[in-house]
């Protein structure tokens, strides 16, 4: 047994030696000195040894064991340094070379719409109101004064959940929430996402709204033609006309368009405006009577106005964009411009 040892040793030694690779040595070590390895095997055939021998021969076996394992050792340091000075041989860093730019995000046009109003609306006394997407139809409809038949009630333009929940398709049902917890004086805006099935080059079946509620006693049509006024002026520039066309919303009564002068052409007519030299931004009115009955105010001792506008339709009035889509495209290239 002390020969298989020496002979054993001598072509394990031999095989370090020769090994240039961690690999390679990992398969020496598992191949002598591994749970199956051939040293395990020898210290088996021990009990085979008479009893006097036994002593000896597994000392030998230790020192066996220890000397394979420190030239393993060895020889691993040594092949990682070899290794990494190859490394370093081969591989350059040219420290002339130019960084590479780690790109920042950006605001969504539409976020940076959102925003604007909202400061601009906050400057001037508004607070800030949300409500949920999938709504009630009497919050949506009912207490606005839409009767049963109206067309936005149809499929064709709401999009329904079941029984009488649907995705709301204005942010006017927070106003109703708030004149329900809230006694006058209310100013609020409520921006939020609303939803439609409606889609083209200048409309999505999903969109975003700010619509504002004033209501408290001797509150005038004059007021909402000044706050409108500020409002756009700030928004598209001071020497921006506006304008108040008659028009008709179930929940206001008188109502009204409001449209600026074109910011493409400064009113002078082109294609964008239709030659008419204005474009329309929002809708608005005095509060309806029966809107006020419905949240248990009294139409005889407040009044109030009402507005809305398309996010969408601002940024693109405001940023020159051409086609809707491309707001929810999320193309990094459009998007960087902003």
């Amino acid at each position: 047994m002390r020969e298989q040892l020496e002979q054993m040793r001598q072509q394990a030694m031999a095989a370090i030696t020769a090994a240039t690779s961690e690999e390679a040595l990992n398969e020496i070590r598992v191949k002598y000195l591994g749970r199956k390895g051939e040293l395990t095997g020898l210290m088996k055939g021990l009990g085979a040894l008479p009893p006097e021998e036994r002593p000896k021969v597994g000392q030998l076996v230790n020192v066996v064991k220890d000397e394979l394992e420190g030239a393993v050792e060895q020889a691993m340091s040594a092949a990682r340094e070899a290794a990494t000075a190859q490394r370093l041989a081969t591989e350059r860093i040219d420290v002339t070379l130019p960084g590479r730019r780690h790109r920042l995000g950006s605001k969504h046009p539409v976020t940076l719409v959102v925003e604007e109003v909202s400061e601009i609306f906050a400057g001037l006394g508004f607070a800030v109101a949300e409500g949920p997407e999938i709504e009630h139809d009497w919050y949506n409809f009912e207490a606005l004064n839409f009767p049963p038949e109206h067309p936005a009630r149809d499929m064709q333009d709401t999009f329904f959940v079941e029984n009488e929940l649907l995705l709301r398709t204005h942010t006017s049902p927070v106003q109703i929430r708030t004149m329900l917890k809230q006694k006058p004086p209310v100013r609020i805006i409520a921006p939020g996402t609303v939803y439609r099935c409606d889609s083209d080059a200048t409309h999505s079946p999903m969109f975003h709204q700010i619509e504002g509620l004033m209501v408290d006693s001797k509150v005038s049509f004059a007021d909402l033609k000044g706050i409108l006024t500020v409002f756009t002026n700030q928004l598209f520039g001071q020497k921006t006309g506006v304008r108040l066309r008659p028009s008709f919303f179930p929940f206001t009564e008188p109502s009204a368009e409001v449209d600026i002068a074109c910011v493409i052409c400064g009113g002078s007519g082109c294609r964008v405006c239709k030659q008419t030299g204005w474009l329309e931004i929002l809708g608005a009115g005095m509060v309806d009577p029966e809107v006020f009955r419905h949240v248990g105010y009294d139409p005889e001792s407040i009044s109030g106005f009402a507005f809305g506008m398309g996010i969408e339709r601002i940024a693109m009035l405001k940023y020159g964009i051409s086609d809707m889509r491309l707001l929810f495209e999320n193309d990094v290239r459009f998007l960087r411009q902003f």
